[in-house]
């Protein structure tokens, strides 16, 4: 017998002598490249077709068939999806496993005590630890994904840790392996900088409480480590030619254009994600995940109209996953909204709701939202829709992974107010603006921030005209909601006195808040983003801190505690300095570093270090993109 390694924290032991596939690692890696390339190329079919008949027998095979299982899962969020990629990449981590180095209890012993000789493992035992790790991260993922119970995540947890064991494993036998005699260096090495950028980025994001129930399960991580994990993606991108080369550069493309924004946790670097698409485009002209991530950055750069464009692009590049035309939909729905065209942007959420799975409640509450920005001129018939869209709400939510999404619950409180003060809401379109963090991408561009920071401006002068008698329980909630997004707009057009005062008007009438006590915390946060453009760090974490623990149990929580975590942790690399990085990214997680920001300025035109920062101007002043 011989010692299998860690699976679900608990040692397993195989046969050593178990019989494995006879297809040779090179014609396996090869079919690999070849079904990464069909799938790129929207040829998605084939490329599962060319994948499945050998999934129970290569380990390449099993992972590309699992991949593309697991792509569709998340994509789709139908539990059926889950479960089918759950077991499928299941069968991949056994096939690895066949493959896996095995010890016997004696060695794994003496690694405790001996340094392991790298060199004396065989090409398929490295490359199934690989592989291994990667099936291992999938299935964690979806395991979360399947339900909310304790043993979910406990399960979820350990594959965490196991995934983390192997891919440390892979490390060291990057490092410490003579590999001057093996051409596929390049494609171990893709996929091992991979991973352990990938994982070091994941672990930057995730705040402080997350972190600490991932310690409840074993992992020995406990600090972000941003910079490390951005740098060993960039390296893996740079290895032409290697199989997971492209892997990389979606891991890139997704942080720089989508999660830095979606989490609003920082920047992301426009100039890098430009210099892949330049690059993928030229292998994948009508791929639609690269025309998607081309429409992306557009709209990152506040470019909606060339943006909608490419957008429309991709959606026409293939017919074959409905599913991802529903991703294009969704950043059409977006990419109207920010530039005002609020009849459009309705029309797209429209279709979501008729044909995506996702969440029918976050769908027929943005199309609503929409509807109230045009309120003054529905049709009668229009005004029935509109109450009846409201009125399905709350029977479309529904328990995704086990679940309810905050997002979900937010639609359905929002549409109970719809209806409890007289079928109106304030500014509902903009507010989800300022809830998915795209009060910064507007600010690329002062015309599009000027149009919407207008429509705001109209808002208040029309709930300050109110009479005070004659003013709704919900008028304050309205009046404080219209001045955090003002401000929000005011930081970023160069006048941070009157942001702030927006913000304090919050503050100080909190007590005649009804029902959004999410917008004192989220004032909170901006106040502590003014103060550190002003280099005010000790009072901005002190705002901060405040803001995280002394407010519970509001709308949108988590998305404000990503927020919050990320700008302490930058002010905390601010104050102590840059921490030195191990040799090891596996083995530590230093503070992410980055360079300070500059302070708050009509003229600076400076980088905060992640990247390069977009200076539009009018009338000679420029805009802060950036905390």
């Amino acid at each position: 017998m011989a010692n299998n390694d860690v699976e679900n924290g608990e040692e397993v032991f195989v046969d050593a002598a178990e019989e494995v596939c006879g297809m040779d690692l090179s014609t396996a890696m090869e079919e690999a490249r070849l079904a990464c390339s069909y799938f790129f190329n929207n040829r998605f079919e084939e490329a599962r077709t060319l994948m499945r008949p050998w999934a129970h027998k290569s380990m390449y095979h099993g992972l590309g068939y699992g991949t593309f299982m697991y792509l569709q899962a998340i994509m789709t969020f139908d539990p059926k999806d889950i479960e089918t990629a759950i077991e499928t990449l299941k069968q991949s981590v056994e096939v690895c496993n066949r493959f896996r180095r095995k010890n016997t209890i004696g060695e794994s012993l003496g690694k405790m005590v001996k340094k392991v000789d790298y060199n004396s493992f065989t090409k398929e035992e490295i490359h199934a630890e690989l592989c291994y790790a990667e099936c291992l991260l999938l299935r964690a993922v979806l395991t979360f994904m399947e339900d909310e119970t304790l043993i979910s995540f406990l399960k979820g947890g350990m594959k965490i840790r196991a995934c983390y064991q192997s891919y440390k494993e892979c490390w060291y036998i990057l490092e410490g392996r003579d590999w001057s005699k093996d051409a596929d260096k390049m494609h171990f090495e893709s996929g091992v900088r991979m991973g352990v950028g990938a994982f070091n980025l994941m672990i930057s994001q995730l705040p402080q409480k997350i972190l600490k129930l991932l310690e409840f399960v074993g992992f020995s991580g406990n600090k972000s480590c941003q910079s490390l994990g951005l740098s060993e993606l960039e390296r893996g991108f740079h290895l032409e030619g290697s199989l997971r080369r492209v892997l990389c550069a979606l891991v890139l493309l997704g942080y720089h254009l989508i999660a830095t924004y979606v989490l609003g946790t920082s920047e992301g670097d426009l100039v890098m994600a430009q210099t892949i698409l330049d690059d993928h485009l030229k292998l994948y002209p009508n791929g639609a995940w690269f025309l998607f991530f081309a429409a992306r950055l557009e709209y990152v750069k506040g470019n909606f109209d060339l943006a909608i464009e490419k957008y429309t692009t991709s959606l026409n590049s293939q017919n074959e996953w409905r599913q991802f035309h529903h991703l294009c939909y969704w950043e059409l729905m977006w990419c109207c909204i920010m530039s005002a065209q609020f009849k459009e942007g309705e029309e797209y959420a429209d279709k979501l709701l008729q044909e995506s799975k996702w969440s029918k409640a976050t769908y027929a509450y943005q199309k609503a939202s929409c509807m109230c920005m045009r309120m003054d001129e529905l049709t009668p018939a229009e005004k029935q829709e509109l109450s009846e869209t409201m009125r399905s709400i709350p029977g479309l939510k529904q328990r995704i992974a086990g679940k309810s999404l905050p997002v979900e619950k937010f639609a359905v409180k929002k549409s109970l107010r719809f209806f409890a003060q007289g079928e109106r809401l304030c500014l509902s379109a903009l507010e989800l603006i300022y809830a998915w963090n795209g009060i910064k991408i507007l600010a690329k561009k002062y015309e599009n921030i000027e149009k919407i920071y207008s429509i705001i401006e109209r808002e208040l002068r029309r709930l300050e005209k109110i009479r005070a008698d004659n003013r709704s329980e919900y008028y304050y909630d309205d009046y404080l909601l219209a001045n955090l997004l003002k401000g929000s707009c005011l930081a970023y057009m160069n006048s941070p006195l009157q942001a702030e005062e927006c913000f304090k008007f919050i503050v100080s009438n909190e007590k005649k808040i009804k029902e959004d006590t999410y917008l004192v915390p989220n004032a909170l946060l901006e106040l502590g983003l003014l103060l550190l453009r002003a280099n005010d760090l000790e009072q901005s974490r002190i705002i901060l801190e405040h803001a995280k623990n002394n407010y519970k149990g509001y709308s949108l929580e988590s998305r404000l505690h990503f927020r919050v975590h990320a700008t302490l942790n930058k002010i905390s690399t601010l104050q102590k300095g840059s921490q030195s990085v191990g040799s090891n990214p596996m083995d530590s997680y230093p503070s992410i570093s980055r360079s300070p920001s500059p302070c708050h300025s009509k003229t600076s035109g400076t980088t905060n270090g992640t990247g390069p920062h977009l200076k539009p101007t009018k009338n000679g002043k420029s805009i802060s993109t950036h905390p």
